[in-house]
């Protein structure tokens, strides 16, 4: 049975919307792409999805005026779920084309892939398995459901760097680099896949989300 809880999928002018739409849209009936502050505000949940660079991101957010909103959507406690681009946003800082300031949700930066050799492109294109960042594993969190090392589908250039090693939730190895592939904070889950686009796995994160609203 779907949820009528209100899930608010935060447009800001990137890609991905109706991608993340329909793969939330199998779990909850009231599902919307909004640019509107007051739904936002009212949602049970919040989704911040996201495709492009770090400054196109946080330029559509304040041309809609929407980075308050969505700060204090974070900041109340309802459960919010970023997507690739959508949680790079979160950290304070991105460093890609120049360096700009991001929503600071959670202390850290995005930086990019350092050299990893010939032979290893960037971006990274694809599916990649992650594993827990923990030795207890994803206990507690949305991800005890998945299997052991799941494969994910990824495609970036820049990587999630928090500061603080207890938000990195699950790692990803690229050529010889492990790089932080999701994070959680306080009621912040963020990911540098796609679940939307990483198949029944990846839908059942994104089901274990609204289940648990």
């Amino acid at each position: 049975m779907k949820t009528r809880k209100k899930i608010a999928i935060v447009d800001y002018g990137v890609g991905n919307l109706y991608n993340a739409e329909r793969a939330f849209a199998r779990y909850s009936d009231n599902a919307v792409i909004t640019e509107r502050a007051p739904d936002i505000a009212n949602a049970d949940a919040v989704v911040l999805p996201g495709v492009g660079s770090f400054e196109s991101g946080m330029r559509g957010l304040e041309e809609r005026d929407l980075i308050d909103p969505v700060k204090k959507a974070a900041q109340s406690g309802k459960p919010f779920f970023c997507i690739c681009l959508g949680a790079q946003l979160t950290l304070e800082r991105g460093n890609e084309f120049g360096s700009h300031e991001g929503l600071g949700l959670i202390k850290g930066t995005v930086d990019k892939f350092p050299d990893l050799g010939r032979g290893v492109k960037i971006p990274h294109i694809g599916w990649n398995h992650m594993y827990p960042a923990s030795p207890n594993g994803w206990d507690s969190t949305l991800f005890k459901t998945l299997p052991e090392k799941p494969d994910m589908y990824f495609v970036h250039s820049y990587n999630l760097n928090p500061s603080d090693k207890q938000d990195i939730l699950s790692l990803t190895t690229y050529g010889w680099y492990e790089f932080c592939s999701a994070m959680k904070h306080q009621n912040i889950y963020a990911t540098q896949f796609h679940p939307e686009r990483s198949g029944p796995v990846g839908l059942s994160l994104i089901e274990s989300f609204v289940v648990n609203l």
